[in-house]
């Protein structure tokens, strides 16, 4: 019999948040007044053999796919599977000193500087604030040679009637990620069996995701995150709405990646909101 996974509860009057630090400090549930608003596979968290499909990963040293699943930079190379590590480990609670607030830090190991040889420390701090999520990582680099990295989080948003979502952007330029090409932006269609569209020019801080004519869910995020992914399977009930620090492959073309110089920190962070203007 599997042993239970262990959750932290963070609770801000009707609302609530579900953390499995042993699944990669994953979110696994956020409610607002009883409403769910993430998806979760529930035999993927269960079993800690597969990378959980749901809730919102954390991507970390990078988002996306290495070509052929290797990278070289600074005169290393690595290999690493699909959105890095981060996000198959399990964290520390580091402090919960609040009932809506609570810190997890992730170290390297000598398994992770196998795959990415830089050492780091990284805390995670996850803080409900009514219908608000605030996510933030904060990265030291606690090596002695310039540390190299991309960030991204993955919320699987639960949508059971994807004809009526909207997501307002500017972008006029994406890279399809199942053809595979660079296209001119003209919108999504989520009657396709897949959507895996990367905007490369969003042109904003800030992404709204309607789920119908009266509930939305407004995102904001540090002005790292440069590019914005959705993504979206046929007869699955979610939409993902994720900001990427970097493209994919990034590792490998060093575009749009985050340097640390010895000792320094660097902060992202993201946050979720639930609205829902039939209630105003």
């Amino acid at each position: 019999m599997s042993q239970a996974l262990a959750l932290i509860t963070l609770s801000d009057a009707a609302n609530r948040v579900l953390i499995a630090p042993e699944r990669g400090a994953i979110v696994t549930s956020f409610t607002v007044g009883g409403r769910e608003l993430l998806y979760m596979d529930a035999a993927t968290l269960a079993d800690r053999t597969k990378n959980v499909r749901g809730g919102i990963p954390i991507l970390f040293p990078f988002p996306g796919k290495l070509h052929d699943d290797t990278w070289r930079r600074d005169g290393r190379e690595g290999v690493m599977a699909q959105h890095g590590f981060a996000r198959q480990l399990p964290w520390t609670v580091a402090a919960q000193t609040a009932p809506n607030e609570v810190s997890l830090s992730l170290e390297s190991t000598a398994a992770t500087l196998q795959q990415y040889p830089w050492p780091f420390h990284a805390t995670l701090t996850y803080t409900l604030t009514g219908a608000n999520l605030r996510c933030v990582l904060r990265v030291k680099n606690v090596g002695d040679a310039t540390l190299r990295y991309a960030l991204g989080f993955h919320p699987y948003f639960n949508v059971q009637d994807k004809s009526q979502v909207s997501i307002g952007t500017l972008a006029r330029n994406a890279y399809n990620n199942v053809r595979k090409q660079m296209e001119g932006f003209t919108g999504f269609d989520f009657g396709l069996p897949e959507v895996d569209v990367h905007l490369l020019d969003h042109k904003s801080d800030v992404a709204v995701l309607s789920l119908n004519h009266s509930s939305y869910i407004l995102m904001r995020a540090s002005n790292d995150f440069g590019v914005w992914v959705v993504w979206s399977l046929g007869g699955k009930d979610f939409v993902c709405l994720e900001p990427w620090t970097a493209p994919g492959n990034a590792l490998n073309t060093g575009e749009r990646l985050i340097a640390l110089a010895p000792g320094a920190t660097h902060e992202s962070w993201m946050e979720i909101a639930y609205g829902n203007t039939a209630a105003v």
